[in-house]
């Protein structure tokens, strides 16, 4: 028992992680769970269920085979047309270089990303030159291509698709990044910016950190959901899956094939938060270990009384050591 008490301090198990639907075994992240079901060394009895009745991109367990085939249908999503939007932006037909944030029907999460340019002498610089910006039915908010403050030294074409002239009247860095700020705040202060009750938009991206330095941004993380930093989505390493991979796991379908657009990764990692956010999760009144309620805190020094529990009356008092993005449905 003092072993089990000293796994639960360190382990963090809680309802909100990803959990084999035959055992119920508990995993850190959704890549642990499938090497569980379908890896190198599964466990057997798992793997046999999982084949029959499993669904290979939300790891759900259906109820039966059938059950299953009529799941995939909802589960897996199509690609957009990257092609075609690609074509579209560079003609200027998708540019929407104005924000309408006053509007009361305006979203409250929105997923963003950058493509960049190289600058410096050998063009390993990124200098962002692209941006994007869309809701949670895809529909894009803000759309414009950047003027980087510096000399760009590479365009990167064959990843990019933008040529110079895209860039010679482009939107100025520093006129993007006020139009986003102020969307992104949505008319409150930065330092009244929280999750539940305020104003501020949840920002969804791959890489957040890195597109927002790009753009000289800041913004609370608290408002960010990284899909690169999220720990369910992972590697068991606990280092970040690529946005092709995440794609191509959890929603069946590729991107970054040739040209890359920042609206395709906006969609992307709408919909793969949109999956983690809808997941049906145990509801907590203290779900977090930083919760000053939470019984799970106060550990140390009841160790005798945690001995006495049971397995499940431990998992009951434990919790993530994240924020399960569950939680933004009660936003």
């Amino acid at each position: 028992m003092e072993h089990l008490v000293e796994h639960m301090k360190i382990s963090y198990h809680s309802g909100h992680e990803p959990t084999c639907g035959v055992c119920k075994k508990h995993c850190r992240s959704f890549e642990s769970l499938r090497e569980h079901l379908i890896g190198p060394l599964p466990k057997q009895e798992c793997k046999n269920i999982f084949s029959l009745r499993g669904c290979r991109f939300c790891m759900m367990i259906l109820e039966s085979p059938n059950a299953r085939r009529i799941h995939h249908e909802r589960c897996q999503f199509s690609s957009v047309n990257a092609g075609l939007t690609t074509r579209m932006a560079a003609l200027g037909l998708r540019d929407k270089a104005m924000i309408d944030y006053t509007s009361s029907r305006s979203p409250k999460v929105v997923a963003l990303s950058c493509k960049m340019v190289g600058g410096g002498s050998d063009g390993s610089l990124d200098l962002c030159a692209r941006v994007c910006i869309t809701d949670e039915n895809d529909n894009v908010v803000f759309h414009t291509y950047v003027k980087p403050s510096m000399v760009v030294t590479n365009y990167r074409y064959e990843t990019t698709g933008i040529r110079p002239e895209n860039l010679r009247d482009a939107m100025p860095l520093k006129h993007a990044q006020r139009k986003i700020h102020e969307f992104l705040c949505n008319g409150e202060p930065m330092w009244k910016i929280r999750p539940r009750g305020g104003k501020g938009r949840i920002l969804v991206g791959h890489g957040l950190d890195h597109d927002l330095d790009r753009l000289q941004l800041e913004y609370p993380s608290s408002m960010m959901r990284d899909t690169a930093k999220y720990p369910p989505l992972m590697k068991t390493s606990k280092l970040s899956n690529s946005l092709k991979y995440l794609t191509q796991a959890y929603l069946g379908y590729d991107v970054h094939v040739g040209i890359q657009d920042p609206y395709e990764d906006c969609v992307a990692t709408m919909r793969l938060y949109t999956r983690m956010r809808y997941q049906k999760h145990r509801i907590e009144a203290y779900p977090l270990p930083a919760d000053a309620q939470n019984r799970s805190n106060q550990v140390a020094w009841r160790q005798s009384e945690v001995e006495r529990m049971s397995p499940n009356e431990m998992l009951s008092i434990s919790r993530s050591d994240y924020c399960c993005w569950c939680l933004d449905s009660f936003v």
